[in-house]
């Protein structure tokens, strides 16, 4: 495998993937050669929860597994730091601000709005829908509960799952202390088949295990044509909850149990594809929607050896434990090439002889030489807001704060850096030296390609503002 760990400063410029003027969807390969995917997302999980990312304590056998034969990517970013906007990043490889689906004071959706994601926008299962793929969405969605921007109005053919975080619609429980005290009846949350509401509130004690059952269900039914699963877990977001097979058996406590059963799920799905037959013609991602939610104690995760968490631009807000699994196709190993969710669109999109939409800009690079090669990946560039503000750029190794601003923990200003905080995230993942002194040419380098950046960028209309019942 090519061992080149760390990009330099020069390459990839704006990060944006060049348009093009094919037609949308163009498929090329015959349908029998097109790969299945299945994307399994924890939420509110951190980089250090894992086994395979270090964790000493939480046990998961089978993603370590599914680590050693396939890739671990150890810095693979989400698109946003916390869950709206993250998602809408995955669905569409674009950042959320294009699609307005983020805000700086409602930074996720709630019940009260009226907003999603438009219509406007392509997600990752439209694309493969209309090429010909079955496409379901199991679990939390997150971009938006009213019927018009339900995953059944987006591509997909299936849909079971909440429409939003498993801590709103609270009917009970006193300050934070519900939030420990595992009584479902405290979340009159809606659960969701298709588009009609099948159970409120939801039984969380057993929604890991049944989004399970439902992902196992429609790889069944759709193994003799390409398909597309998205299984989206609501946990170990908080309130916390455990199948009784689960409760108890975790040195970690509460939060692991409810890992360790998240991994027992992936053990069965990877299971379930080689029995199948299909094992070496599906791609399986793992990683997570944005860094753990650190004002929760114990009930949340660590970030490891990254700074803070969920809500922030540093690097444990964002940067997500992430593994690829192709066998037969993928090269296994340890990638530390940047990549993003965003990525995935594209990747999907190319692996599957999709022409990639050429009537907008994308924000996702194809990484499928990489994973299949073992060529360096084409990601040189993130860029972190936090809702509709710019706070940080990462180019190769150097990522520079123009602003600052903790998760949800104590202290809440804003704070601007002029010069900006500057690091080097090869010898200093921990975001612990500012090196900005140093290197003004760095530094005048990275606001370059902000200003590039932002020459290009018209956000969308902002989807999160809007509420049921306003004009």
């Amino acid at each position: 495998m090519d061992r080149r760990n760390f990009l330099k400063t020069a390459g990839a410029g704006s990060a944006l993937l060049a348009l093009t003027s094919l037609p949308l969807f163009a498929i090329t390969p015959p349908p029998k050669t097109r790969p299945n995917f299945v994307i399994i997302l924890g939420d509110d999980l951190g980089y250090g929860d894992l086994g395979v990312f270090g964790h000493p304590t939480i046990r998961t056998p089978n993603l370590d597994r599914m680590a050693q034969e396939g890739q671990k990517w150890t810095n693979f970013y989400a698109a946003a730091s916390v869950c709206t906007p993250s998602r809408a990043g995955i669905m569409t490889g674009r950042l959320p601000i294009r699609s307005g689906m983020c805000d700086d004071k409602h930074r996720v959706l709630f019940p009260d709005s009226a907003g999603g994601l438009p219509q406007s926008e392509i997600t990752i299962a439209r694309a493969l829908k209309n090429a010909g793929y079955a496409t379901a969405c199991v679990g939390k969605w997150h971009l938006g509960h009213l019927p018009q921007y339900l995953p059944t109005r987006h591509g997909f053919d299936y849909y079971f799952g909440i429409p939003y975080s498993n801590d709103m619609d609270r009917v009970g429980g006193k300050g934070r202390e519900a939030f420990a005290e595992q009584k479902r009846e405290f979340w009159n949350v809606p659960l969701m088949r298709n588009e009609a509401i099948i159970e409120r509130p939801a039984n969380q004690n057993t929604i890991t295990k049944r989004y399970t059952e439902e992902t196992i269900k429609f790889i069944k039914s759709n193994k003799d044509k390409p398909f597309f699963v998205y299984l989206a877990h609501n946990l170990p977001h908080v309130p916390l909850f455990v199948s009784d097979d689960f409760a108890d058996i975790s040195l970690r406590g509460l939060y692991g149990d409810v890992v360790e059963e998240i991994d027992s799920g992936v053990g069965q799905i990877l299971q379930t594809l080689k029995d199948e037959k299909i094992d070496e013609n599906t791609l399986v991602v793992f990683t997570s929607d944005n860094g753990p939610w650190l004002s929760f104690n114990e009930l949340g995760g660590s970030a490891g050896l990254l700074r803070e968490g969920k809500g922030c631009t540093f690097e444990g807000g964002m940067r997500e434990p992430t593994i690829f699994r192709w066998p037969g196709t993928i090269k296994p190993g340890v990638v530390a090439d940047i990549g993003a969710t965003m990525d995935l669109f594209p990747t999907f999109c190319k692996l599957a002889g999709i022409e990639i939409p050429g009537d907008r800009i994308m924000d996702g690079f194809d990484i499928s030489p990489t994973l299949t090669e073992a060529k360096k990946s084409p990601r040189d560039i993130m860029f972190f807001y936090r809702g509709t503000q710019l706070y940080a750029i990462r180019k190769g190794n150097y990522k520079a704060h123009f602003f600052t601003q903790i998760s949800y923990v104590g202290d809440q200003t804003k704070y601007t850096h002029e010069p900006p905080l500057l690091y080097d995230l090869g010898v200093d993942p921990g975001e612990k030296y500012n090196i900005a002194d140093k290197h003004p040419d760095i530094i005048a380098d990275l606001r370059q390609e902000v200003a590039k950046h932002q020459a290009n960028l018209v956000p969308g209309e902002n989807q999160l503002v809007k509420r049921i019942g306003q004009n």
